[in-house]
């Protein structure tokens, strides 16, 4: 397999790893998403697609279609600085507000409630995972996704 496919193959199966862990923290920990949390889960979730698609397809499309991962991987970084600030900003939130009421109604949340549905608040402070928040690890996996996809978007072809 060459490096291209294996990289997009690992991304993929990572981003589905890091949707099960975000499920196993929400059901077993009883930590609920909030608004932004279920964004960053859409982002993971367009990432992976995108990267098994790719995979799948003749290899000159590598390029497009990490370019496309990378336009996925940049908005859920972007959403996840985002949620990092208001986390810093304690005054504001994202709370129950038109974001979630509108996050809450697009079909993927009522046909797959238990993994897109917001009920949680963005302020919230959970436990820390090795030291760091939610918001910080999404937005570590996000840039790694995207050196990861821009070494392949810039690699010279075989």
């Amino acid at each position: 397999m060459k490096l291209n496919k294996f990289i997009l193959l690992l991304i993929a199966l990572t981003g589905c790893s890091l949707l099960g862990v975000g499920a196993y923290l929400q059901f077993h920990l009883d930590m609920a998403p909030c608004p932004l949390c279920i964004l960053q889960r859409y982002a993971f979730a367009a990432t992976s697609l995108i990267c098994l698609i790719t995979f799948f397809l003749a290899k000159k499309y590598s390029r497009l279609g990490s370019v496309f991962a990378m336009m996925a991987s940049f908005t859920g970084a972007a959403i996840a600085a985002r949620h990092l600030w208001i986390k810093a900003h304690p005054t504001i939130s994202c709370g129950i507000d038109p974001l979630e009421t509108s996050l809450n109604k697009i079909f993927t949340a009522k046909f797959l409630p238990f993994l897109f549905q917001a009920d949680g608040l963005c302020t919230t402070e959970y436990d820390p995972i090795f030291g760091l928040s939610i918001p910080q690890w999404s937005l570590i996996w996000f840039v790694i996704f995207l050196l990861a996809l821009g070494f392949i978007v810039i690699k010279r072809p075989d």
